[in-house]
C-alpha cells in the first residue's frame, strides 16, 4: 500500500477568480516559506493493497437532496457560491480545501455539479439503535466513507479507498491540513493529497470556504444563518509537470502549489505550522518533534 498521511477529508483577501490571476501569478502570494521541501525524500510507495472493497456509490438520499435539499439550503441559508464553472464535469478529481467546521463535508459536495466523496469520523457509522442507524446509512449514502483517527491501518485502507474511486474517474474531497482548523488560520498542507493527485493524474480543484466556523462552530447543532457561507471553486489545477508521485520533492511542491490556491481563494491568516492532533503517548509526541515528512 503506498504511504499516505492523514488525510481527514477567515476573510476576503485575493481571490483568483475575481482578480483574473492564474497559476504562477498567485502562487508568489502565497509564503512558501511555511512549507519547506524535503530534498532527498524520494521513498517510494509499495505496492497497492488487494481491491477487495467495492467503490461506493452515492444513493437516493444524495439524490433526494440534490432535487429538495439544496433549494431549501439556498433559500434558508443563502450561501454565496462562486466557480461552479471551473469544476470539471467527468474525469478524476481532488476537490483540496481548507477546514473550519463539520458542515465543510457537505458544503463542498452539496454545491458541486457532480457527485463528491469524502472521508468521514469512523463514529458517524458506528453507532447504534435508530440514530446510529440514520446517521450510518445517510453518510453512506452520500458516499462518505469510514476513517479511524489514529489507527493506521485503519486509516491507509480509507485512504485506499479513495484512491479506488479516484480510479474510477470520479472525484473526492480532501482536507491538506489533516483536520480542521480551530483558530480559524490556514495550517501547513500533508503531502497525501498530492501524492494521490500525482499518483493518479488527477486534477485538483482548490476550494475556498467561508464563514463556515461562525456559521456552525465546534459543539453547535444546527448552521446559523448568520453569517453567509461562501464557497469558492478555484480553476483546476494540474499537478503531472512537477514529477513522479514516488518523488519527495514533486508531493512537496504540489501540495505547496494546491495550498498556495486556497489560501487566494480564502484569504486567511497563514500559521506558519501544521495543524497538530494532540500526540496519544510519548511515541507520538516524539515523531512530533523528529524532522520528518508531513503526509
Amino acid at each position: 500500500m503506498p504511504q499516505r498521511g492523514r488525510l481527514i477529508l477567515s476573510h476576503f483577501h485575493l481571490s483568483p477568480l475575481r482578480t483574473g490571476m492564474r497559476g504562477a501569478e498567485w502562487i508568489g502570494d502565497y509564503d512558501l516559506r511555511v512549507t519547506q521541501d524535503q530534498d532527498g525524500a524520494t521513498d517510494a510507495p509499495e505496492p497497492a493493497a488487494s481491491e477487495a472493497h467495492e467503490v461506493p456509490r452515492v444513493g437516493f438520499t444524495y439524490y433526494f437532496g440534490r432535487a429538495v435539499l439544496v433549494p431549501l439550503a439556498r433559500l434558508f441559508y443563502r450561501p454565496r457560491i462562486e466557480g461552479r464553472r471551473n469544476i470539471p464535469r467527468r474525469g478524476k478529481v481532488i476537490f483540496a480545501s481548507n477546514h473550519l467546521s463539520f458542515i465543510d463535508s457537505l458544503i463542498i459536495p452539496m454545491f458541486a455539479p457532480r457527485p463528491v466523496y469524502f472521508l468521514a469520523k469512523s463514529s458517524y457509522f458506528d453507532g447504534t439503535g435508530l440514530r446510529g442507524w440514520a446517521s450510518r446509512h445517510f453518510f453512506t449514502a452520500i458516499g462518505a466513507t469510514p476513517v479511524q483517527r489514529g489507527a493506521g491501518q485503519a486509516a491507509l485502507d480509507a485512504l485506499d479507498q479513495q484512491r479506488r474511486i479516484l480510479a474510477s474517474g470520479r472525484a473526492i474531497a480532501l482536507y491538506p491540513e489533516g483536520t480542521r482548523s480551530l483558530d480559524g488560520r490556514l495550517y501547513k498542507g500533508r503531502t497525501g493529497v498530492a501524492f494521490l493527485a500525482l499518483e493518479e493524474g488527477a486534477q485538483v480543484v482548490p476550494v475556498g470556504l467561508i464563514g463556515t466556523n461562525e456559521a456552525m462552530p465546534v459543539g453547535a447543532k444546527m448552521p446559523k444563518r448568520q453569517p453567509r457561507v461562501t464557497v469558492r471553486y478555484g480553476e483546476p489545477i494540474d499537478l503531472s509537470h512537477l514529477g513522479p508521485a514516488s518523488s519527495g520533492k514533486a508531493r512537496r511542491l504540489a501540495t505547496d502549489e494546491i495550498m498556495a490556491a486556497i489560501h487566494a481563494l480564502s484569504g486567511q491568516e497563514l500559521a506558519n505550522a501544521y495543524n497538530e492532533a494532540p500526540a496519544a503517548n510519548p511515541v507520538e509526541r516524539l515523531k512530533q518533534v523528529l524532522p520528518h515528512e508531513r503526509r
